[in-house]
Formats: C-alpha cells, structure tokens, sequence
C-alpha cells in the first residue's frame, strides 16, 4: 500500500478538487495553509491504524507560517502527499502537540 512521508523527497502534494473545497467549507483551511504545515517545525506525524484497511493513513500535526495549529489527515500516493482532511487542532491535539516540543 502507499509508502511513507520519508520517501517524499522534495514534498510533492497532490488535490483532489472535492477534498480541497470540503477544508475550506467545512473548516476555512486553505491550501496553502495544509502544505505549509508540512514544512514546519515542530511536525508530529501519526500513522492511522483506523483508516488504513484501503490505504495507509497518516495524521500530521503541524502548524502554518501564522501559527495556526492544523491536524491534517493524509495518504502518500504515487509519491505525493494528498491530503483528505484538514482543520483545527482540538485542545487535547494541541497538548499532544505541544508536549513533545
């Protein structure tokens, strides 16, 4: 299935048009804003054992240029991360997240 966020080298995303509508309807997180968390430090990335019986799943934990905590749900196809949701970090996700700094 897939493969990993460490065989992307350089980053290379990949949007679909309906998930790319749905973050900024549903949660006014814009592109931009997803790829950006992938370049920024601190990024916790969590492998999804829930939603990984089609493909292999990923959470990332990141935060924009701006600060904005965003938890980002993922998959690695074809080399490029394609993102299937993104939105705000839940206070418990930003414990998490701020805890291993």
């Amino acid at each position: 299935m897939g493969g990993s966020i460490s065989e992307l080298k350089p980053l290379e995303f990949e949007w679909d048009e309906g998930n790319r509508d749905k973050n900024w309807e549903r949660h006014r997180v814009e592109i931009k804003e997803c790829e950006e968390a992938f370049f920024n430090e601190p990024l916790r990335l969590l492998y999804d054992v829930v939603h990984s019986q089609k493909e292999d799943r990923f959470t990332a934990l990141g935060r924009t240029n701006k600060g904005r905590k965003l938890f980002i749900t993922f998959t690695v196809r074809g080399g490029r991360i394609r993102v299937i949701s993104a939105r705000d970090m839940s206070r418990k996700e930003r414990r998490l997240y701020e805890e291993k700094h």
